[in-house]
């Protein structure tokens, strides 16, 4: 039901036009403009495309070629399975391969070697004993000068224990302890070696 106006009494031709502001007003209205906030958000209306009408595609620019090649992305490398820890031999088998009751399968002597050549050739000895299925082997270090004006504790000595600790040998090696007397005592170890898979 619509609402009656009431009469107006304004002459018609007068209320056409409008009176235009002066400066005093318009820079008035517009500080008010500045301060007025709306009571409510406007609440946006997502209009539902028309299914009959296919969604304009937009078509990229082509791209100017740098003189540098666009970066390859390469898979991941999945990530080495753990190194597994260094474990003591057992007492049984370090008094079986005392007494030699337990075969040691081979051995390599590094006495006189330098600390590089020493390396690559161990490396090699124990790649070698894995892959050939070898339980334990022995590893002749040293035991360095005792005696004379240039005394010095075998650097072999030092530095094979160190070595057999890194990860590129604890893959091979399961554990080592040093050497019956009857072996080699402290210039030697006995080294357990893990089986390839």
């Amino acid at each position: 039901m619509k609402r009656s106006r009431p009469p107006q009494l304004i002459d018609p031709v007068a209320s056409r036009r409008r009176r235009a502001l002066s400066e005093e007003e318009r820079a008035l209205w517009e500080l008010v403009a500045k301060q007025v906030k709306p009571l409510r958000k406007k609440r946006v209306v997502k209009s539902e495309p028309a299914e009959d009408v296919p969604a304009p595609v937009k078509v990229a620019a082509p791209r100017k070629m740098t003189s540098a090649p666009p970066a390859v992305l390469k898979p991941a490398k999945p990530a080495p399975p753990p190194v597994p820890p260094l474990a003591p031999l057992g007492r049984r088998e370090r008094s079986q391969l005392s007494r030699g009751r337990k075969d040691i399968d081979a051995r390599i002597d590094l006495h006189g070697m330098t600390q590089t050549r020493a390396h690559h050739a161990l490396s090699a000895f124990l790649h070698r004993a894995s892959h050939d299925g070898m339980t334990f082997v022995l590893v002749i270090t040293g035991k360095g000068r005792t005696t004379g004006p240039e005394s010095e504790r075998g650097i072999l000595r030092r530095q094979v224990p160190l070595w057999l600790g890194l990860p590129e040998f604890r893959s091979l090696v399961v554990g080592f302890e040093e050497a019956h007397i009857g072996h080699g005592g402290a210039g030697a170890l006995y080294v357990r070696i893990r089986r390839a898979r």
